[in-house]
């Protein structure tokens, strides 16, 4: 029957529950920062990934903003002019042409 008395050997026995429930608290506190600063790296990888992967978008869409203008430039009157004289050589009628010596 209890008395109301802690004898020694009880005081020991809280002393040790004691040191072994801070033992516990302190290694899930340990596991805990080391999963943040593990979250934290990651987290810094994505980051950059993402700021790369915007930058590529970016030039990804200025390529398709050039070749949707150069495909349009390739249906003007200028650019045949500019292929049948400089791939077919030719020229108006009447026109003189002046060529260097080399």
């Amino acid at each position: 029957m209890p008395s109301g008395r802690t004898t020694a050997s009880d005081q020991r026995q809280i002393k040790v529950s004691l040191r072994l429930a801070s033992v516990v608290v302190a290694i899930m506190i340990a596991v805990i920062l080391v999963g943040c600063f593990q979250l934290y790296q990651k987290k810094r990888v994505n980051n950059a990934r993402a700021a790369e992967l915007t930058t590529e978008i970016s030039k990804e869409e200025q390529r398709t903003k050039d070749i949707e203008e150069y495909r349009e430039y390739t249906t003007t009157r200028e650019y045949v002019e500019e292929v049948a004289r400089e791939k077919l050589g030719l020229v108006y009628e009447n026109e003189v042409i002046f060529k260097e010596e080399e």
